[in-house]
C-alpha cells in the first residue's frame, strides 16, 4: 500500500511522526510506537528532490479503544411490564473510540432487534448511550433483553472485530387477559 505517494517523485524521502521509531528498508518504511494515546495524530511522509524541492503528504491515523464495558437497562422503569405497552431500552457502551466506527445490536433471546450507530465523529474515547423502544408480548415473557457493542476496524483491520457484551436482562411480560382477571 503506497500510502505516502501522490504525486511526489525524489531520491530521498522519509517520514516525520509524534511518537515511536521509524526504519527504512529500501522504499518501505516501518512505523513502530510502543503505546499511542494522541488521539488526533498523524504522521507525514515527504520526499526531497535534487532541486531542493520537498513535496509532503499527510497520512491520518485511526486509534481504536474497544468498550471497557456495556450495560442495560430500562429508562425509567423497574418490576414487571405490560404487553402492548411500550418500553425503551438502554445500552450504555463506556469508554470507547472512535465511536463513529462502534454498532450496537438490542437482542431478545437470539433474535436482533435493531443495530444503532452513533452520530458522533469523536476521536478520542466517550461514553455513549444508545436507546430503542420495544413493545412486549405475551411470548416475551421470561426473555432475555441484552445489548453488544462491536468495534468495526475497518478494511484493514483484524479479522474479528472486539465485541463487549451485556449482562442479560429478564422480562416478565404481564398480558392484559391476566390483569384484567386480577380486577374481577
Amino acid at each position: 500500500m503506497c500510502v505516502c505517494q501522490k504525486d511526489c517523485r525524489g531520491d530521498s524521502f522519509g517520514l516525520e511522526t509524534p511518537v515511536g521509531e521509524v526504519r527504512q528498508n529500501g522504499t518501505t518504511m516501518i512505523w513502530t510506537v510502543d503505546r499511542l494515546t494522541e488521539w488526533d495524530t498523524y504522521l507525514i511522509c515527504y520526499y526531497n528532490t535534487d532541486d531542493g524541492d520537498q513535496c509532503t503528504s499527510t497520512v491520518d491515523i485511526t486509534i481504536y479503544q474497544p468498550p471497557e464495558s456495556v450495560s442495560i437497562s430500562f429508562v425509567n422503569h423497574t418490576g414487571m411490564m405490560f404487553e402492548n405497552q411500550q418500553y425503551t431500552l438502554q445500552c450504555s457502551v463506556q469508554n470507547v473510540a472512535p465511536v463513529q466506527s462502534l454498532t450496537v445490536t438490542f437482542y431478545r433471546g437470539n433474535t436482533a432487534l435493531g443495530h444503532l450507530q452513533s452520530n458522533s465523529e469523536q476521536k478520542k474515547p466517550v461514553n455513549e448511550t444508545f436507546t430503542l423502544n420495544i413493545t412486549p408480548s405475551r411470548e416475551g415473557d421470561g426473555a432475555q433483553y441484552w445489548c453488544e457493542a462491536k468495534l468495526e476496524l475497518g478494511p484493514a483491520g483484524s479479522q474479528r472485530p472486539p465485541v463487549v457484551t451485556s449482562e442479560k436482562l429478564p422480562a416478565i411480560v404481564h398480558c392484559e387477559s391476566e390483569r384484567n382477571k386480577d380486577v374481577l
